[in-house]
């Protein structure tokens, strides 16, 4: 097994997030193949829309809400993998042929979530099977849509391309990690 690597994440900036103080990404990419996450966000829970595990929300449209992502892709090949990771213990795949083209999803083991919220904190632990990923080393994307009781939206992302937010875009794509040597 690698060791875990921590990475905080950043507020796009055309939008400062007064709620949130800081969110943060554990990556730990494991030996046969599979990753871990852990997403940590820090801030005034009680002003934010958190699902939970007695909502169920339309899994096409998780990241409608606050929901932490995965964007996983192969360096030098134009498709890429989104996952959505939601509080309330949903999740969702995409598959992308080229920048926001989606295809067909191939079916994949479901992700193993823990969510845990106490006090100013929310963490989400995210267990994704080698099967989940394509194979070799990737190029990751972590980001995270924070809902605010008003209904806006904050965008946070391990790097922001220039413009609008838009975590699809290969530039936001900044964690490269190596297939772990046995």
């Amino acid at each position: 097994m690698s060791a875990s690597l921590a990475h905080a994440l950043v507020c796009h900036p055309a939008a400062p997030d007064a709620c949130v103080r800081a969110i943060g990404v554990s990556v730990l990419r494991e030996a046969a193949g599979g990753l871990s996450l852990a997403y940590r966000l820090d801030g005034d829970l009680a002003a934010l829309r958190i699902p939970d595990g007695t909502m169920v929300l339309a899994p096409e449209r998780l990241w409608a809400h606050t929901c932490f992502e995965l964007f996983v892709a192969v360096e030098g090949e134009r498709s890429y993998r989104e996952f959505n990771f939601s509080p309330s213990g949903q999740w969702m795949r995409f598959d992308f042929d080229d920048y926001r083209q989606r295809s067909v999803s191939p079916a994949c083991p479901a992700p193993q979530l823990v969510v845990r919220r106490q006090g100013a904190t929310l963490e989400l632990d995210v267990q994704l099977a080698a099967q989940s990923l394509p194979a070799g080393d990737v190029c990751l994307g972590l980001s995270a849509v924070v809902e605010h009781a008003d209904g806006s939206h904050r965008y946070w992302a391990l790097r922001h391309p220039a413009g609008q937010p838009d975590f699809h875009h290969r530039e936001g794509f900044a964690l490269a990690l190596k297939v772990p040597t046995l």
